[in-house]
């Protein structure tokens, strides 16, 4: 008897696990997990970056914070922008259009991490704002400046896109000299919480 209760006790706590995982309350609403290797939501954004080069703090969306010794706080450092480090507040759009109304803000930061090669290393929220979208997703990861595309992790969220995970696809779709750049993000999340 004693060896059947071990394996039933065994598959019933696994099987409690596996409940307790697969449905959360989310503000008050219940969730459930949707996995799968399809992604299970897709979106389309883009950011615009207008960096503070001294002359233009009523529009900037980006200031350097920290420089190396031989950099300064209103001109990237060097060719790399080697120890540069970033924070902005960009505007999101569904568009290409920097005058296009906002759907939220990237909030973050970015730091110029190669010394020899350029490339950066990113960490930022997309805090959504629109009635189609409440809630934020949290992102991190390498950023190799110089490839056409790079991968950066989906890593969490709030609201809508609650513990939500995935691949963002960055493309620069826009670059005007070291002032502005707009970025093309390609979400696709894996793991997303959906009504039950």
């Amino acid at each position: 008897m004693a060896a059947v209760a071990k394996p039933l006790s065994a598959l019933l706590l696994c099987s409690l696990l596996q409940l307790c995982t697969s449905t959360a309350m989310i503000h008050g609403k219940k969730m459930r997990l949707a996995s799968s290797r399809q992604p299970c939501k897709r979106l389309v954004f883009y950011f615009h970056d207008i960096i503070y080069n001294g002359k233009n703090a009523k529009n900037a969306t980006a200031a350097i914070v920290g420089a190396p010794a031989w950099g300064n706080r209103t001109i990237l450092a060097g060719q790399t922008h080697f120890g540069d480090l970033v924070v902005f507040d960009y505007p999101v759009t569904l568009d290409n259009n920097l005058h296009s109304t906002p759907v939220g803000r990237a909030q973050g930061f970015y730091f110029y991490n190669g010394k020899d090669v350029f490339t950066a290393w990113l960490g930022f929220s997309f805090v959504f704002n629109s009635t189609e979208h409440r809630g934020s997703i949290n992102f991190a990861g390498a950023d190799p400046l110089l490839s056409k595309t790079r991968d950066i992790s989906v890593i969490g969220g709030t609201g809508d896109f609650f513990m939500a995970r995935g691949i963002a696809t960055l493309m620069t779709d826009a670059f005007e000299d070291e002032v502005y750049f707009r970025l093309r993000v390609d979400i696709k999340l894996y793991e997303c919480w959906e009504k039950a």
